[in-house]
């Protein structure tokens, strides 16, 4: 008789509590997914609503922040609803969540520090997906952030995770513009006022380059004679392009320059080395004897 009663008791359970707890499970699924349709589905909406490349960042980086979160809760509710499904009374467990909390403060507080720094990143707008940053020694794309990760791909496809508690310093080479910076060398012998002309020159005819002039913002920026180096005179300029396309721009202006430099016979230098044997106090240098040696 008792073991028909527990198994009337179980099957009494498994027909109330447990189909609820069943249909539970099943409706914290379906909202995760539409959590994460929807975030999608925003980030989509305003792609096409918007060109600013900027904006589309931020609403991405942002739709990924508020899925994280929403997914977070419906997680939440739907775990207490199940424990007072179980018959575990969920009071005490709330009204020691702050004692808990507390404890838990003290011995995670590196999550703690990368929560509240990925806030105020966030809250900042210091990084949005697709912003190429250096952060923690590392740079790359950023491919998604959280409140608690960033996560960047380096040129050479390799993925770093970075806590956001570790990030002291963001350096955002792709924030609203972006710009190069040149060292171009020639020799001494050159008129620096003609190289001037030349790479005022080639810079406007890649202006003009359909396939370059809606990433050219403005026309370069000649800052003058910077450095009399070892072997050469180094002229610094800078342009300034859409986010991300300072590189591919630079690419393109370095080979058109080059060939410029080649046409105008401008030389480009490499290193000289120029001995001075010295004198002594008759004004005189010691003999430099040289011996040139036929290799068979």
């Amino acid at each position: 008789m008792q073991g028909e009663s527990n198994v009337l008791s179980i099957t009494s359970w498994l027909m109330t509590s447990g189909f609820k707890i069943v249909l539970i499970i099943l409706f914290m699924f379906v909202a995760l997914k539409l959590v994460k349709m929807t975030s999608r589905k925003m980030f989509i909406a305003v792609r096409k609503r918007y060109s600013n490349v900027e904006y589309q960042k931020r609403v991405e980086t942002f739709s990924s922040i508020v899925s994280y979160i929403l997914s977070f809760l419906v997680f939440l509710i739907a775990a207490m609803i199940i424990l007072r499904e179980i018959g575990i009374d969920i009071a005490p467990l709330l009204a020691s969540a702050g004692v808990v909390g507390l404890a838990v403060g003290f011995g995670a507080q590196s999550l703690v520090k990368d929560v509240i720094s990925g806030f105020f990143i966030l809250l900042e707008d210091q990084i949005r997906v697709g912003d190429v940053v250096s952060v923690a020694g590392k740079s790359g794309v950023v491919e998604k952030i959280n409140l608690k990760l960033t996560t960047l791909r380096d040129l050479a496809g390799n993925v770093h995770y970075i806590p956001n508690g570790q990030i002291d310093i963001v350096t955002n080479m792709t924030k609203d513009y972006s710009r190069y910076v040149f060292d171009i060398g020639v020799a001494y012998r050159e008129d620096v006022d003609e190289v001037i002309g030349v790479i005022k020159q080639v810079d406007e005819k890649l202006r003009q380059d359909p396939d370059y002039k809606d990433d050219i913002l403005e026309a370069i920026e000649v800052l003058g004679l910077d450095q009399f180096g070892d072997s050469a005179i180094i002229i610094k300029a800078r342009t300034t392009t859409k986010p991300v396309k300072q590189w591919r721009v630079a690419r393109e202006f370095n080979r058109r320059l080059k060939k410029a430099f080649d046409e105008k016979n401008i030389e480009i230098p490499f290193p000289h080395t120029t001995l001075y044997m010295g004198k002594d106090k008759q004004d005189q240098s010691p003999p430099l004897n040289v011996v040139v040696e036929k290799q068979s």
